[in-house]
């Protein structure tokens, strides 16, 4: 199961369950486990490498669990299971941009403090007049 394009997981380390749904397909006469859980252990995986690993346990944890029973047929809900826990071993996996720290323009700054005096003299016109006149 390709995650990104440095990472893919093996179908083999991902531990798929089924189970009951109470969505579609779980109220129906002859009931069928149509509920699909897929869980993937950080640790047992051999695809990642340690700061993968670590990074994705400081995110999701020890295990990643994704869940569907969205559609009436297990199958289907296979597909969806296995597409979030790709999209959440992806987000997890995702390594934020470092910020550049910036500063405001001096046109910015200027237009604030213009703002700021507008406001504060709009303010003092809707004080009542002083009582010693």
């Amino acid at each position: 199961m390709p995650v990104n394009a440095e990472v893919a997981v093996p179908l083999s380390e991902v531990e798929i369950r089924a189970s009951r749904s109470s969505g579609p397909g779980g109220q129906h006469a002859n009931v069928t486990a149509s509920r699909v859980e897929a869980v993937f252990e950080i640790a047992k995986s051999r695809a990642l490498g340690d700061e993968q690993k670590r990074r994705l346990a400081a995110r999701h944890g020890e295990r990643v669990t994704a869940v569907a029973q969205d559609a009436r047929g297990q199958a289907r809900n296979r597909e969806l299971a296995l597409e979030r826990l790709r999209e959440k071993l992806a987000a997890g996996l995702a390594v934020p941009r470092k910020r550049r720290p910036t500063r405001p323009s001096r046109v910015a700054r200027e237009r604030r403090l213009e703002t700021k005096r507008r406001t504060a003299q709009r303010k003092r016109t809707r004080r009542p007049p002083p009582l010693d006149e």
